[in-house]
């Protein structure tokens, strides 16, 4: 994945959201404090805000330019997003929320709901209602929901936010497993060090909408100032 963030001005409540950077690579970490714009920079890469001005280029393929107009809509980016409250259905079933967000006749058995839902281990849970499982399970389907829709990239905001913590290393295997079966290229927003070094190659951490620092997440973490990395 190559993703061109250029010239982004994004109002926020309290600063705006000012990026220029490349990013490359197959799992990239967003990192920072709460309010730090991380959510924001989703919203905005998935075409759900509207910047003062902005250049975002995935692949080749401008997704915004404020310059010349251009924004494509969101159905029309090729992103599937999964925010951190999964937004699902809650008066359909499992697999009606799946099948929901999926596209028909393809034939591609790596993206039937079969594959998925075995992948993601919600086999068992695809004749319940949608709103009667828990966080963790809601997840995992909004997660196999967005992969069904075969983007070209993922969004991922704090996915494992909503886990117990005795469900977390569970939670790192089942998105390990996902980054191995589909490639699909993620952004991945979390709070935790031990969730991103695990699963991402490249990380940028933003401090009140503003690039701080970027790197491999081992390295940034291990070599960090403790005063840079504060999230309380």
């Amino acid at each position: 994945m190559k993703l061109t963030l250029k010239n982004i001005d994004l109002p926020l409540a309290h600063f705006a959201l000012e990026l220029d950077a490349e990013l490359e690579g197959e799992v990239i970490a967003i990192f920072g404090r709460n309010g730090a714009g991380k959510t924001s920079l989703l919203d905005l890469i998935a075409g759900l805000r509207t910047p003062r001005s902005a250049f975002i280029q995935l692949d080749g393929i401008v997704l915004t330019d404020t310059r010349s107009g251009r924004s494509l809509r969101p159905q029309h980016r090729g992103i599937g997003y999964v925010p951190q409250d999964g937004t699902l259905f809650p008066h359909l079933s499992v697999l009606k929320n799946l099948t929901y967000g999926s596209k028909r006749g393809n034939g591609s058995a790596e993206f039937s709901v079969g594959h998925v839902a075995e992948v993601l281990e919600i086999s068992h849970l695809l004749k319940n209602s949608a709103g009667a499982i828990s966080g963790g399970e809601k997840q995992r389907v909004a997660l196999a929901r967005a992969l069904l829709s075969q983007p070209r990239l993922l969004l991922l905001d704090e996915p494992l936010a909503s886990w117990d913590e005795s469900l977390k290393a569970k939670g790192l295997k089942l998105l390990e497993r996902v980054r191995e079966e589909f490639a699909i290229p993620m952004l991945y927003v979390s709070h935790a060090p031990e969730e991103i070094t695990a699963i991402c190659d490249y990380m940028i951490f933003l401090d009140q909408g503003k690039l701080a620092r970027r790197g491999r997440p081992k390295e940034l973490f291990t070599a960090r100032r403790v005063e840079v990395f504060e999230l309380e």
